[in-house]
């Protein structure tokens, strides 16, 4: 009996102590304050690929025995993109080598990337002398699986270059060739051998396989049978990346949540939004959107509101750097999503750096820097008072 006693004691004790210890457990933070974590929805088996994606995106970091470099920028995608995160400029990227449509001239001299890190016994690249450059601050990558299912055709509305509605605004969608590797949608719009690309400060990758090969090559070193080309040496080397990794860290981009509004049905979230409107911002950053048809269910037909319409557009001279990729004009840029915009210091240590370059320190910093085919809508920002200001920023933060 008395053993007996002493066993329940114990066992009373043990659990108490489990509670105990629970109470001082950190929570877990709410949906709505992280960006990473996957999109609700999805079967085991896609949970499974969801996570191996994870794994290889933010724990796996190359080495030289693993075929890091030998010049390369990271070390692991992670480490450009914390906590899936916008990037800060200790981890932007630098490109060179284009000021037109007609392509890149220093693809011999290393671009478009700048390798700045090198493995021992091996020199980093520079900037060859005659050659612009560009520097691209890492996006946020939830939410692109969406991106990535807005139709063509729906782009293509968003379009009017010749700005017949004459609001100042004249985007157009970025065209350019695809990679060997490529194989295009059924429903894809072709002109001219070209299709419309989507991803990138430029948008000059098609889709996100496009974007993540281009990134482990230039970012890292790693070659892939997508691109089996060594970025220093240029020859043809042995994969240093799986197939089945690549798709697995494309798959977690697919299926990354995209940011959780915050403050919804606040009035001075409605107020601001309604602002945002009236003056005109949404004619870039369109509110809705639409997904089209998907094997992912928990992507397919969707309703999404990732504040983009995917175009590019004159941004004026102040953001002209002189480099392009693709087809883009020097001064053009992809409309930016400005969902999760209010969780970017999240991950850039405190602060903001908005822009395609993280120039602007703050919201209205970079609403200031709009030019082009921007700058009605930032005048009429201007002209509004301190209040009505506030709550636009209130607005886009809460996104």
């Amino acid at each position: 009996m008395n053993q007996r006693n002493t066993f329940i004691s114990g066992m009373v004790a043990i659990i108490f102590l489990i509670i105990s210890c629970s109470k001082f457990e950190p929570e877990a933070p709410d949906d709505d304050s992280i960006l990473d974590g996957p999109v609700n929805g999805l079967t085991y088996e896609q949970n499974r690929q969801f996570l191996a994606g994870d794994i290889a995106f933010n724990n796996e970091i190359f080495t030289p025995a693993t075929g890091l470099g030998p010049i390369f920028v990271a070390t692991s995608c992670g480490s450009c993109h914390a906590g899936d995160g916008k990037g800060t400029p200790f981890t932007t990227l630098v490109r060179f080598g284009q000021t037109d449509s007609t392509g890149n001239k220093f693809l011999h001299l290393g671009g478009p990337q700048l390798q700045n890190r090198a493995i021992p016994g091996f020199q980093t690249e520079v900037i060859p002398n005659g050659a612009t450059s560009s520097k691209f601050t890492p996006p946020a990558n939830t939410g692109l699986g969406f991106l990535e299912l807005v139709s063509d055709e729906d782009i293509l509305s968003m379009s009017d270059p010749e700005d017949s509605n004459g609001d100042g605004i004249s985007g157009v969608p970025s065209f350019g060739y695809l990679p060997e590797f490529i194989t295009p949608n059924s429903n894809a719009v072709v002109k001219n051998g070209k299709y419309i690309h989507r991803f990138g400060k430029k948008a000059a990758a098609y889709n996100l396989l496009h974007q993540t090969v281009n990134a482990y090559n230039q970012d890292m070193g790693i070659t892939s049978t997508f691109t089996p080309h060594d970025v220093y040496s240029g020859h043809t080397i042995d994969p240093e990346v799986s197939d089945k990794t690549v798709r697995d860290v494309v798959f977690y981009l697919q299926t990354l949540k995209a940011p959780i509004p915050r403050s919804k049905g606040n009035g001075n979230f409605e107020t601001g939004k309604a602002l945002f409107t009236q003056i005109n911002c949404s004619g870039c950053h369109t509110p809705q959107l639409q997904t089209g048809y998907s094997s992912v269910s928990a992507l397919s037909n969707k309703t999404i509101y990732p504040y983009t319409d995917m175009l590019l557009h004159d941004m004026g001279a102040e953001l002209d750097d002189g480099y392009t990729e693709g087809f883009a004009k020097t001064s053009e840029w992809r409309t930016p999503p400005l969902w999760g915009l209010g969780l970017s210091p999240n991950s850039q240590g405190g602060q903001y750096f908005l822009m395609h370059d993280g120039r602007a320190k703050s919201i209205e910093e970079a609403i200031m820097m709009h030019g082009g085919e921007a700058k009605l809508s930032k005048d009429k920002f201007n002209l509004l008072n301190e209040s009505e200001k506030s709550a636009i920023i209130h607005f886009l933060k809460s996104l």
